[in-house]
């Protein structure tokens, strides 16, 4: 009987040392989704430096793998260079994807308005968290790779909730999208001639907002306003975004899934 007790009494603390431990790695999933919105608030260049670095590090191994799985299909006979070949292709394609991320990142959160890139880091941070958990059911439900399904598949509905998010903070007034008056202003009278790179970045940024509103306003005059409202979340530039929050979510969904494997 003490045995049966003491093994119990020992399940017991393995058990609420397990939920300590899982505890402790859903606090680590947030703090390093918050630390990343915070990097891009505070430090944009180095967070864009930091997101091409991830995407052609994560890139350069997963578009390998799917080279040697995909050009087999197509060409039977790839040669005794196909694993150059695959490389090279790879570290190519990669590359162009993670500079097409940075560049996404930097036009996301550099510019002048410290305000606006508060809201949205926010809505960043949010949008990664969503991809992150989107991944853990993946493989938890369904065994999926989380990895090799999320990188850039899950660009497009990230994409989409980015966009979402910012659609709701522009209908509260938190992120303002400029008329025509006031970009023509901002454009020609309060840009220098040689501006800096945030002034050349916060000006993207006004021109990008000023484009996403004037294709609602068309939409508006050819149906209800309503479903010009949703079409204008779907084309948005915004949602490009999505590159760049894919890329963190596979890197921490991965990274949480490893820890709760250690933790069994």
């Amino acid at each position: 009987m003490g045995q049966l007790l003491a093994r119990g009494g020992l399940g017991r603390a393995v058990f609420i040392v397990r939920i300590l431990v899982n505890a402790l790695i859903m606090a680590a999933e947030i703090a390093a989704v918050a630390g990343l919105a915070w990097l891009g608030y505070n430090h944009p260049y180095v967070f864009a430096a930091l997101t091409v670095t991830a995407s052609f590090a994560l890139g350069a191994v997963l578009e390998q793998a799917r080279f040697t799985m995909e050009l087999p299909f197509f060409f039977e006979k790839v040669g005794w260079l196909r694993k150059a070949i695959y490389a090279v292709l790879a570290a190519v394609e990669a590359l162009v994807k993670g500079l097409l991320a940075g560049l996404v990142a930097l036009l996301t959160f550099s510019g002048t308005d410290t305000d606006r890139r508060y809201w949205i880091a926010i809505a960043f941070a949010l949008t990664v968290w969503l991809g992150a958990t989107l991944l853990r059911r993946l493989a938890i439900s369904f065994d999926a790779r989380a990895s090799r399904w999320g990188y850039y598949r899950l660009a497009v509905p990230l994409g989409l909730a980015f966009s979402i998010g910012l659609a709701v903070l522009t209908a509260f007034g938190l992120v303002k999208s400029p008329d025509v008056w006031e970009l023509g202003r901002h454009l020609l009278l309060e840009l220098p001639s040689k501006p800096d790179l945030p002034q050349l970045s916060e000006a993207l940024f006004k021109l990008k907002l000023f484009f996403d509103g004037l294709v609602v306003a068309i939409l508006g005059k050819l149906m209800p306003q309503s479903w010009a409202e949703t079409i204008g979340i779907v084309v948005s530039v915004n949602t490009l975004t999505g590159f760049v929050a894919a890329v963190y979510a596979v890197v921490i969904a991965e990274a949480v899934l490893k820890l709760e494997d250690w933790n069994g």
